[in-house]
């Protein structure tokens, strides 16, 4: 457990302010591999690899919230070549091959850990743990060269929004030093849903209730995301006990400040409607 330190930046004040974003990863490594029909996964690809142009500047490093990494308390990758987690199953024998060799930050997992630790969230490093599928996979197709170095940030196992909400707020000063905030999930998630015409409109009518209350000010913004599990078809979109592919929304949302946000891209894959969404 971290004690509560003096900060220090990690980079000069006059670094551009990132933005932040919360991303859909995709299915496993489904954009790594032959998919039937062969085009489903070309248009999220797409946007994935739109992201570093959409930037106002390359950032200094990222710091990437994964749906598929959660702890009692939250968790910060400090090593400095973290290795990759092949966390999916089934898959053909290419995509076990992968690579993406970007570089930790332990002083910036040292500031993050302090960040935290002075918002009163309890946290520690891990100078063991790898980056999972839901990092290195949409990494590749947004910062292909690797050259950016990457820290992880854990969910935490309880899921508990405010908490989350309360984590983006208190990493929200790191934008402001070239870093790059990610939330990497999906807008919808719920297995027993993809490929079933049934989840369409319900999927749609949560997307759109996603996108007003992201769309919202900042306050409307972050009690409607607190409520989030009563908005419409929400359980049918995430399922109880299993919405951690919506939570990294949440540390996104936290990090945004007074910033607004908006859809930046949205499509029916697997006849279920899937968006991401930028803050500032």
């Amino acid at each position: 457990m971290n004690e509560i330190r003096t900060t220090t930046q990690i980079v000069s004040n006059n670094s551009v302010t990132q933005p932040v974003l919360f991303i859909p990863h995709g299915a496993g490594p489904c954009f790594f591999m032959d998919w039937k029909p062969s085009d489903t996964w070309d248009g999220m690809a797409g946007f994935l690899k739109s992201i570093a142009a959409r930037l106002p500047e390359r950032p200094k490093a990222i710091v990437m919230m994964s749906a598929h990494w959660q702890a009692p308390a939250f968790s910060i990758t400090s090593g400095a070549q973290p290795a990759l987690i092949y966390d999916y199953y089934g898959f053909p024998e290419h995509t076990y091959e992968l690579a993406y060799p970007a570089l930790g930050a332990p002083r910036l997992a040292e500031r993050v850990a302090i960040l935290l630790s002075e918002a009163g969230l309890t946290n520690q490093q891990d100078a063991s743990r790898g980056f999972d599928h839901g990092m290195f996979i949409p990494l590749k197709l947004m910062f292909p060269d690797a050259e950016i170095p990457v820290v992880q940030l854990s969910l935490r196992h309880d899921l508990d929004p405010e908490a989350h909400l309360a984590a983006g707020k208190a990493l929200a000063p790191l934008r402001g030093e070239g870093v790059l905030i990610v939330g990497s999930g999906m807008s919808f998630h719920n297995m027993q849903g993809y490929g079933d015409a049934n989840f369409t409109q319900p999927s749609q009518v949560f997307d759109e209730w996603l996108t007003q209350t992201i769309a919202a000010q900042p306050e409307q913004r972050l009690a409607g995301l607190r409520d989030w599990s009563h908005s419409p078809h929400a359980v049918q979109c995430h399922p109880p006990s299993d919405e951690e592919h919506l939570i990294p929304l949440m540390v996104a949302a936290g990090a945004a400040g007074e910033d607004r946000g908006k859809k930046i891209y949205s499509q029916q894959v697997l006849k279920t409607q899937i968006s991401a969404f930028q803050f500032g």
